[in-house]
């Protein structure tokens, strides 16, 4: 499987993330995947957690977040992160794909800026298949890869469509 990137990579791409996130808030990312009160959200692949405090403030106190990563100082970013904001509906999750969760658990399943890294993205598709409830969302962002990539990557194996192409999101629905 796939494996952590090294700690001083993740460190400067951290880093490069804040300013991403000042000039093109993330919130405008996520206006487009239709988060309610009450969803639990998987971010496969949180990072430094750039989607989480939103994703938390958009499924509310009844949602549940599980921000999950392979890298450990992601994982401590990310729970320090929840800490500091009280962001008790966050769950970190450190794996290399396996959840953890159960069957139908997830409404929407967030893979940003990460499909592109993946060595085995059909483990970690069917694993998210797995975990998406039967109107559960897919939603990719990922600027290394062109959109079309992305949707022959996603939807190849039979087991999401496409839902809709977004500004900033392509979203899929499981079959």
């Amino acid at each position: 499987m796939d494996e952590p990137m090294p700690d001083t990579y993740f460190k400067i791409m951290s880093f490069l993330m804040k300013f991403r996130d000042l000039f093109s808030p993330r919130k405008n990312v996520l206006s487009e995947v239709g988060m309610k009160p009450g969803f639990h959200v998987l971010d496969y692949g949180c990072g430094p957690g750039s989607y989480v405090p939103i994703s938390s403030e958009l499924v509310g106190k009844k949602g549940k977040v599980y921000a999950l990563d392979i890298q450990p100082l992601a994982i401590k970013r990310v729970t320090k992160m929840a800490l500091k904001k009280n962001l008790t509906n966050v769950q970190t999750i450190q794996s290399d794909c396996k959840t953890g969760l159960p069957d139908n658990e997830i409404d929407v399943a967030l893979l940003y800026d990460i499909f592109h890294l993946l060595s085995e993205p059909d483990k970690i598709l069917a694993e998210i298949h797995r975990v998406l409830k039967p109107n559960g969302i897919l939603s990719v962002n990922d600027h290394h890869l062109e959109d079309d990539e992305i949707i022959c990557g996603i939807t190849k194996q039979g087991m999401f469509s496409l839902k809709e192409k977004g500004n900033k999101t392509i979203n899929f629905l499981i079959r």
